[in-house]
């Protein structure tokens, strides 16, 4: 078996090479690895052959949302040094390169603060104009400042400095309460469809879907004051679930139409370029074709389609994609537990998210809560357990990195923003069973990226090798349950390491689950919980 060492082989390769190991369990961190010798064999192990010559959707990039919560923890809980390292280490493109960000439009669940959205009144009464719209008062991050002014615009405008390019999408997770049928924020409810608000019936202006629309408008125009441009908003927060937490009811048609006869004309006057999703819900609800639900003038007002991976099926995801496959997909929310085993939590963050949705047409991911604490707090309803992607010790600041802030360090930094998908050799048919899987990306200055992530709980030996490479192999070991990368380059590769995790004590007794979906459809992976 004839053999070359990595860097004698750069007349059919890449000048650099960069591979790390991640195990599910973090006993290896994105562990460095020596490139492996070039070998002529596969032997006994798995092959994965990456393609530059098919390629597939353009990539986004990947990061985590900043919701009131996290915020409060990133603002409160950490001294001035602390937070710039973390949000440094996070963002910055030549160390963790997180490039998206998804914050509420109002107030979600969990929150620091009591609930609020951007223009609260007592049902009944009106703000056509949208005169009292408030994003908030107080210079931001001071102590008395309420409402955005206080965590999210302080934190996002600290993440902007570090990485400018970091694209912000913008969620509501509801309306005012007095556009409501029901006069209340949580539990559901919806849109006052077909009332009207103002004096006359111009559509745009005096019906409460046109007021709306003048509101997701406002929100942007008075974040953009502050220096926080919003790249993207979704129609509405997972809109088939009514919980304790601020919620709103949409069905899939009535997005569309929102966002074609409202959203969209109100957007034009000020913001063209917005792009405009819709679903930003779980798979479950994805049962028809969607181009059976939504018009193509319907789809040819909106930019994309967002889902959630709390529950499955996931093969669902095909009634949107292969529906209008000139629209953007991304992945805006799952977390997992604290207590989450390394193989649940691999299968849903490696596997689900980070392998098979980018296999089939995801460009962005956006996992749920940057933080929270070491009980899973701050919330409103008293629910602890919850994980984010690092955990605060809510009293000194220190911070502990769970297996998410890997899985998207992954892609932050080892793939550029405007990376190309490409094909992969993959031996996972869901991206959580049977053999070895893949996600494979090509830059556009030429460099070729590489995920290999291992779904059961033995380690296997990968050979991997890169169209027009002939028979040039390179073996590595999969941990169990983990990722090994590969980054190939002919210039500079980003090779920064991951800082050293705090200790203390997690603590998320007792337990009070309140559920993220409707009850009794928790599902992890595929089965139901």
């Amino acid at each position: 078996m004839t053999q070359h060492s990595a860097s004698s082989f750069n007349g059919m390769g890449f000048a650099n090479e960069f591979w790390t190991s991640t195990s599910g369990d973090l006993a290896q961190r994105r562990e460095t690895l020596k490139a492996p010798e070039y070998v002529t064999e596969v032997g006994d192990a798995t092959p994965i052959v990456v393609d530059p010559a098919d390629r597939r959707q353009p990539w986004v990039g990947a990061g985590a949302a900043i919701t009131d919560a996290a915020a409060s923890l990133i603002w409160g809980s950490m001294d001035a040094e602390q937070r710039h390292a973390f949000l440094d280490d996070a963002f910055n493109p030549a160390k963790g390169g997180f490039s998206v960000i998804r914050i509420p439009l109002g107030s979600c669940e969990p929150s620091a603060q009591p609930y609020y959205t951007y223009d609260d009144l007592p049902f009944g009464e009106h703000d056509n104009t949208l005169s009292r719209f408030s994003l908030g008062e107080g210079e931001p991050g001071a102590p008395d400042a309420t409402k955005d002014f206080k965590y999210i615009i302080p934190v996002v405008l600290e993440i902007l400095k570090i990485n400018p390019a970091v694209k912000i999408i913008a969620s509501p997770w509801s309306a005012p309460a007095w556009m409501k049928n029901t006069g209340h924020l949580c539990q559901g409810g919806h849109l006052r469809f077909d009332e009207w608000t103002g004096n006359g019936f111009d559509p745009m202006h005096d019906s409460f879907e046109g007021c709306y629309a003048r509101y997701f408008v406002k929100y942007v125009e008075e974040m953009a004051k502050v220096g926080i441009p919003i790249w993207g908003v979704t129609v509405q927060n997972e809109p088939s679930n009514a919980p304790k937490w601020p919620a709103m009811m949409w069905t899939l048609k009535q997005q569309a139409e929102f966002a074609h006869k409202f959203l969209r004309p109100a957007m034009n006057e000020k913001f063209p370029e917005m792009r405009i999703f819709i679903n930003d819900d779980s798979t479950h609800n994805i049962l028809w074709p969607v181009n059976e639900v939504v018009t193509p003038q319907e789809a040819a007002s909106v930019d994309g389609f967002t889902v959630h991976t709390y529950e499955g099926p996931y093969s669902n995801f095909f009634n949107a994609s292969r529906s209008f496959p000139h629209w953007m997909f991304g992945m805006t929310e799952r977390r997992c537990m604290i207590d989450e085993t390394p193989e649940d939590a691999a299968h849903i963050m490696l596997g689900i998210i980070g392998n098979w949705l980018v296999r089939n047409g995801e460009s962005f991911i956006a996992l749920w809560n940057l933080a929270l604490d070491e009980r899973g707090l701050p919330n409103q309803v008293g629910a602890t357990g919850r994980r984010g992607v690092v955990t605060i010790q809510h009293e000194t600041g220190e911070v502990i990195r769970n297996l998410e802030y890997f899985m998207l360090r992954a892609f932050g930094q080892d793939v550029t923003p405007g990376s190309t998908v490409i094909r992969s050799t993959n031996h996972t048919p869901d991206g959580w069973s049977g053999g070895l899987g893949s996600v494979a990306f090509l830059g556009a200055n030429g460099d070729v990226t590489a995920h290999v992530y291992n779904p059961t709980g033995e380690a296997i030996e990968a050979a991997v090798t890169v169209n027009g490479q002939g028979g040039a192999w390179q073996k590595v070991t999969v941990p169990a349950w983990g990722l090994v990368t590969v980054h190939k380059s002919n210039g500079e590769i980003n090779v920064s390491e991951v800082p050293e995790d705090d200790e203390f004590e997690l603590n998320p007794a007792p337990k009070h689950l309140i559920g993220d979906v409707a009850p009794g459809k928790v599902r992890v992976w595929g089965h139901d919980e």
